[in-house]
């Protein structure tokens, strides 16, 4: 039988998220959230994009975002390899981490 539960390794290792927030937030927030990159997307929605260093560190960005006071959409971890980062820009720089 076949496991749909990432491996307890996974938890540990960096990985590409996108969050997406219903409503806009102002670019300022960027520094807010330690450089990871904000869209604002035409549907009203804002992405939040970028490596993120482990599952505790985005636990600490959704407490974040929860202070937004906007509401989440979407969380989505997606391939490094096929990361499409919405600009055209390959997203790059440290994982995101708490400190």
């Amino acid at each position: 039988m076949s496991s749909t539960h990432p491996s307890t390794d996974d938890r540990h290792e960096p990985g590409q998220y996108e969050i997406r927030l219903k409503g806009h937030l102002d670019q300022r927030w960027a520094t807010w959230f330690d450089g990871l990159g904000l869209s604002r997307e035409t549907d009203g929605t804002t992405i939040i994009h970028g490596l993120i260093a482990d599952q505790a560190a985005l636990h600490g960005l959704l407490q974040k975002v929860r202070d937004t006071g906007l509401p989440l959409v979407s969380v989505t971890c997606v391939e490094r390899d096929t990361v499409e980062i919405p600009g055209g820009e390959p997203q790059q720089g440290e994982p995101f981490s708490l400190r």
